[in-house]
């Protein structure tokens, strides 16, 4: 009698456990971000969704290439399914154990509390071409939602209203991409010439230079008052070019209307800049090139089939933040040109995160900065996946790119605000 008893109770837990919701015994679920991922690029926008949902989401720094993880929920399994993200469902013992694992001493790895959704804005003109900007290509394809603005919107004030600001790649020069000798008759030159004059004026500014300029100057208030700003391109250069020449005239007539001042070079203030120093200006109107930042392919020594860059290594547990921004499943990035292409390395400052170089070619790629309260994160090149991409050509397909190495980098940028802060340890 006493061994049926026990058989009774056996069967009974044994029905009690096959009848159980899976979430009862499975309540992780686990975004891995390595090569089992067949959609990379997408999963950080099913990240940003869990956050719009008020999920807690914990990004495991290191743990299979910066995998997501947020406990089991209505509806997420099925969203990340029509997303097309590849994820897992796990018990509670088993993420238990992942996580000893990131918390072992000995082990390069880190777990990120990712809490609030951050307010994006994209700094770039209502009428770009659509060649124009990688960023809003992969916010689109990534379903991350942003807002639009321009100079009209940072001349007032609304800077403060976001917490990312991504610099669509702009030329802060007042030069207009010193596209003048190629492209000065073409519809959309011209248009964009008449609108930046027309913006300039109606905020008060004699010329577009230096309307441009005090835009630089609102965009450093935001960045010291905690913001986190996001530049590709010839947003990167330009922009410390403009910060280092406030109140001269450094661009010619086809410009402004008048000649620069020939003794421009001489008055530049490096200490305004965000991350380069003693760089010479390109006086040249006719040039396709603002300063001596951009390194030449001629230096370069490097060409479609060799040309990478290597992301650095930081320490999850003591450098976060640098670590955030290089969570990738590839650490050889594809190298990619632009206006903008890679930073001479000799007129980087000091005190910037160089977070990927070629040190064969003594170039920087990708790096990172703080100034007061907020940060900027500066990325070389236009598109990751077009390795020349001209003016007029077609924008990139990124469905036919799921799992770009490249443009992982620039949503390591977007989900950067959402982490809960912790003090560094270095």
């Amino acid at each position: 009698m006493m061994i049926l008893k026990r058989f009774s109770l056996l069967l009974l837990l044994a029905a009690l456990w096959l009848g159980a919701p899976l979430a009862a015994w499975a309540n992780q679920i686990l975004i891995p971000m390595d090569a089992a991922q067949k959609e990379h690029l997408k999963a950080y926008g099913a990240t940003y969704w869990l956050l719009s949902k008020q999920v807690e989401v914990d990004w495991l720094l290191n743990y299979r290439g910066g995998a997501f993880s947020c406990a089991v929920a209505p509806g997420i399994e099925n969203e990340l399914t029509v997303r097309g993200v590849s994820f897992q469902v796990i018990s509670s013992a088993q993420y238990g154990s992942i996580l000893q694992e990131i918390a072992d001493p000995n082990a390069n790895m880190d777990i990120m509390k990712l809490e609030k959704v951050p307010k994006i804005a994209v700094y770039t003109p209502k009428d770009k071409q659509p060649w124009d900007d990688a960023v809003t290509m992969v916010l689109a394809y990534a379903e991350i939602p942003y807002t639009q603005i321009y100079d009209d919107e940072v001349l007032r004030g609304d800077l403060p209203k976001y917490d990312w600001l991504h610099l669509h790649h702009e030329d802060f020069t007042g030069q207009y991409g010193k596209f003048y000798a190629s492209y000065r008759n073409r519809p959309w030159y011209q248009q964009q010439q008449r609108d930046s004059e027309a913006a300039a004026k109606r905020n008060g500014f004699a010329k577009v230079s230096q309307m441009k300029g005090a835009v630089t100057v609102k965009m450093q208030e935001f960045i010291a008052g905690g913001g986190f700003l996001f530049a590709m391109c010839s947003a990167t250069d330009s922009y410390d070019i403009a910060l280092a020449g406030l109140g001269l005239d450094m661009v010619e007539s086809m410009y402004d209307g008048d000649p620069a001042d020939p003794t421009a070079q001489t008055k530049l203030n490096f200490n305004r800049t965000l991350a380069f120093k003693d760089f010479q200006l390109v006086r040249d109107p006719y040039q396709y090139e603002y300063s001596s930042i951009d390194m030449q392919p001629y230096e370069r020594g490097v060409y479609e089939d060799n040309d990478y860059f290597q992301l650095f290594t930081f320490s999850a547990k003591y450098d976060p933040v640098p670590t955030m921004l290089t969570q990738n499943h590839e650490k050889t990035v594809k190298g990619f040109m632009g206006q903008t292409t890679a930073f001479r390395k000799s007129l980087v400052k000091s005190d910037v995160i160089v977070m990927g170089e070629n040190k064969q070619s003594n170039e920087v790629r990708y790096m990172h900065g703080t100034l007061g309260k907020g940060t900027w994160t500066f990325y070389g090149g236009h598109d990751p996946e077009d390795y020349q991409h001209l003016v007029e050509e077609e924008p990139t397909d990124l469905a036919l790119h799921p799992n770009s190495p490249g443009y992982r980098l620039i949503l390591n940028n977007i989900l950067f605000p959402a982490a809960k802060k912790k003090k560094q340890k270095t």
